[in-house]
């Protein structure tokens, strides 16, 4: 599915996975204005595909996932340039985490400030060893602007928020699922596949109740206990209405394995 419609990314189906490969390598796949609508877009399209079981997000090249903001288009914003600007962001990551459907960081190389934040905000982190995460913005005079303060309390708790906030350091990928920042690490030959094999697993799963799953989680994590419990009941609850449910428990019954429809 790549095509004259994207100029900084490329978007390809393998499989039931929609992939997104930033691709501005020049730049170590730096995201600018134009990158982050494309995302979007790309994103959208996939949540509405049927046929698209998971996304994955990956770097072109082998050097870069990608090293976040594109510092030459902001280095002259002030304030209000800026507002703009980082809604596209913001935005970005809350479609990713919306959406009813995994989505997939496959992460090589440099992965710092907003890239490390749009892995954040994926469900599954696969890296390499030559991974480098890192919230660096302390060292330019600022703070990620996308909402990893925030995610990283959450995830990883004060401490050690305040430990990569405020020190800027790199994380290279063994230590990133020593902090859970990434689910598995694996060699840089492997990642593909590995993301891969990832999607196809997933794809075996009934798509309405993994966006159940997904959205229970999520929820959970930013509302109150009670809050939650009632968020996940109804969530659970609505599954039984579908023919996915049905399909799933009488595979069991009898058997054999489930075919799930979306429905």
């Amino acid at each position: 599915m790549s095509g004259p419609a994207y100029e900084t990314i490329a978007v390809d189906t393998r499989g039931a996975a929609r992939w997104i490969t930033l691709s501005r390598p020049r730049v170590h796949n730096a995201m600018n204005s134009q990158c982050i609508r494309e995302c979007r877009q790309a994103v959208e399209e996939a949540g509405a595909d049927p046929a698209v079981r998971s996304i994955v997000f990956t770097g072109a090249g082998d050097r870069a996932f990608t090293a976040g903001a594109d510092i030459s288009e902001m280095v002259d914003y002030g304030p209000n340039e800026m507002l703009t600007y980082n809604r596209g962001w913001l935005g970005l990551f809350r479609d990713i985490e919306m959406c009813r459907k995994p989505v997939i960081a496959a992460v090589h190389g440099w992965a710092t400030g907003g890239g490390t934040e749009l892995s954040l905000a994926c469900d599954f982190v696969l890296c390499t060893e030559a991974a480098r995460f890192g919230l660096a913005e302390i060292n330019i005079g600022v703070i990620p602007g996308a909402g990893a303060a925030v995610r990283l309390t959450r995830w990883l708790g004060r401490l050690k928020a305040k430990e990569l906030l405020m020190l800027g350091r790199l994380v290279e990928g063994r230590e990133a699922v020593e902090l859970q920042l990434a689910n598995r690490c694996v060699p840089p030959g492997e990642l593909r596949e590995a993301a891969q094999a990832l999607a196809d697993e997933l794809a075996t799963k009934a798509p309405l109740a993994l966006g159940a799953a997904k959205a229970s989680v999520n929820v959970g994590a930013d509302s109150g206990f009670d809050a939650a419990l009632e968020y996940e009941l109804q969530e659970f609850l609505r599954l039984f209405a579908t023919a996915d449910q049905k399909e799933g428990m009488r595979a069991f019954l009898e058997k054999r394995n489930p075919i799930y429809r979306g429905m």
